[in-house]
């Protein structure tokens, strides 16, 4: 009875468990994966410190409403963009590992399982009806020239917060092609880093080369993930890494990544889910006017990282 009742908990959404929880609902032999969310601005596998977070810049551009764009001269720009790299890593027990699967071609997205590694006999589920936990997320293939492939949704959110806890700026970028992109740079100290042989190495071989589906808008699944001990990044010059701060007042600020927001895929910590780096705007020659003219670039710097912090300012 205690281990149906086990089974029946991993099924259910974690949307209760609390902030402080370290560990979400799952049967005791399911190994779970702990997502964890790099500073932004920090290049994949760095250990955060501010000094080497160098994987960003202020991108003036033309076109405001363009999901990338050439980084022009301040005199011909109609928008300020601060660009960064983000980052989220998986340090858990097992990988973070999704289906995604829709009917017929008619559906434009794909529901989405998430498939946890048995830790008793070390197997891993192979297919989105063997995946044991329905969740919120979904997929959809993002046609655009420097994508064209299937992004897992709401995956990660990026937010500009004053000192006073407001939310001055929020992103446009939420689909994500995840794989295994990079070690991270504690990978040693964690236990269950997929080796040469066995079901782990397989899956991380697949997670390595794993492009979501590439130039396949009509697929019917989809497999995403990240396996223990490697990350995913996405470079500040890809589309929509970024925030709009051309009417963002001189001050500090924290610039904040979160993995896992609303907390549709189960894990075995929650904590660390949210890193940010304190920076400072500073405008030299003042704010863009009402007719838009931007009289110089806004200068920023970072001042301090917090990993695994909402708060740094």
């Amino acid at each position: 009875m205690l281990k149906k009742f086990a089974v029946l908990a991993l099924v259910a959404l974690a949307a209760t468990v609390s902030a402080s929880a370290p560990r979400a609902d799952a049967a005791p032999n399911l190994l779970l994966p702990d997502l964890r969310q790099a500073p932004p601005g920090c290049a994949g596998g760095s250990s955060g410190e501010v000094l080497l977070c160098t994987a960003w810049d202020v991108c003036p551009v033309i076109e405001p409403e363009a999901p990338n764009g050439r980084c022009v001269a301040p005199s011909v720009a109609k928008a300020v963009r601060l660009r960064f790299t983000s980052a989220e890593e998986n340090i858990g027990d097992g990988p973070l590992l999704l289906y995604g699967r829709r009917d017929s071609t008619n559906q434009p997205t794909m529901t989405v399982r998430q498939a946890l590694r048995n830790g008793t006999d070390g197997s891993i589920p192979g297919s989105y009806a063997a995946a044991q936990r329905a969740t919120g997320a979904f997929t959809y293939y993002e046609p655009a020239l420097a994508h064209q492939h299937w992004h897992l949704m709401n995956f990660e959110r990026f937010a500009l917060v004053s000192r006073q806890g407001k939310t001055v700026v929020t992103d446009r970028k939420n689909g994500f092609c995840l794989g295994d992109r990079f070690q991270v740079h504690d990978a040693g100290r964690l236990s269950h880093v997929p080796g040469d042989t066995g079901a782990d190495a397989d899956l991380a071989a697949k997670l390595r080369d794993n492009q979501c589906r590439h130039h396949e808008p009509t697929a019917l699944e989809v497999l995403e993930g990240i396996s223990v001990g490697s990350g995913d990044d996405y470079k500040y010059t890809v589309d929509f890494q970024w925030l709009d701060i051309t009417h963002v007042p001189a001050g500090t600020y924290d610039l904040v990544n979160t993995v896992n927001a609303d907390r549709t895929l189960v894990e075995t910590d929650y904590r660390n889910n949210s890193s940010a780096v304190a920076l400072s705007i500073a405008w030299p020659q003042g704010m863009p006017g009402a007719d838009g003219t931007i009289p110089a670039a806004p200068l920023v710097r970072f001042l301090r990282s917090c990993p695994g912090q909402p708060r740094c300012a």
